[in-house]
């Protein structure tokens, strides 16, 4: 089943919990935070996540684009995140972190940005419950999908089937009705949005369309048929 994640990097940051309520039917609410560090863009912290949590009904997966993410994600879980996403390129011990993100309750995942091979950190996967694979340079919404990760994410999706893992293969950045596709077929299952759903007439539609354009590339895709 196609998971699709709304940005809210995308939503009116002064009218969130309005924001939240407008795509309702999503699986899981994607939260960007970014620290002006490890990203060059500064967006929000734990005390408007914690607000979020008590604003909507929808999980919130959160993507940390920040430096020490060993320090911080626990207080995101805290703060009321059902899934965080740390970089490898910024973890400093990625294994132990994966681990106490479990240990507290919420999902762990690991994300990598373009330039990052996945290749060195198969042997991390069995630690994971979602892999993420960037599609655009993290750090500023709205940007033009790049086609030269799919190769990346066929490779992704032949690593998790080799070892029988049932781990999510998320991918964020320029996903739309026009690239959501592609990326299903070579082997995503699930989508984080942005402009393509807050930027719609109807977003709580506009998810509705992306899951099933999704699906329909899956089932028509070699993966879907063995995952």
């Amino acid at each position: 089943m196609a998971l699709i994640n709304p940005s809210i990097l995308s939503a009116d940051f002064a009218r969130l919990a309005e924001e939240a309520q407008a795509v309702k039917g999503a699986d899981w609410l994607h939260v960007d935070v970014m620290d002006n560090h490890f990203v060059p863009n500064l967006t929000l912290g734990v005390p408007v996540v914690e607000s979020l949590s008590k604003a909507t009904d929808t999980p919130l997966d959160l993507h940390l684009m920040i430096e020490d993410p060993d320090r911080w994600a626990p207080q995101y879980i805290e703060a009321g995140a059902g899934s965080v996403t740390f970089h490898v390129e910024a973890a400093a011990a990625p294994v132990r972190l994966a681990r106490e993100i479990r240990a507290k309750g919420a999902r762990a995942s690991m994300a990598l940005k373009p330039a990052t091979p996945i290749e060195p950190y198969e042997d991390l996967l069995p630690e994971l419950d979602m892999l993420l694979i960037m599609t655009v340079e993290p750090g500023f919404g709205g940007q033009a999908f790049l086609d030269i990760m799919l190769p990346k994410i066929r490779r992704t999706r032949e690593l998790i089937s080799r070892h029988g893992l049932q781990l999510a293969l998320q991918v964020d950045g320029g996903v739309s009705a026009a690239t959501i596709e592609r990326c299903a077929e070579a082997g995503a299952d699930v989508f984080v949005a942005g402009s393509a759903v807050y930027g719609a007439d109807d977003p709580a539609k506009a998810v509705r369309d992306l899951r099933e354009q999704a699906e329909t590339a899956t089932a028509a895709a070699g993966w879907g048929c063995a995952h």
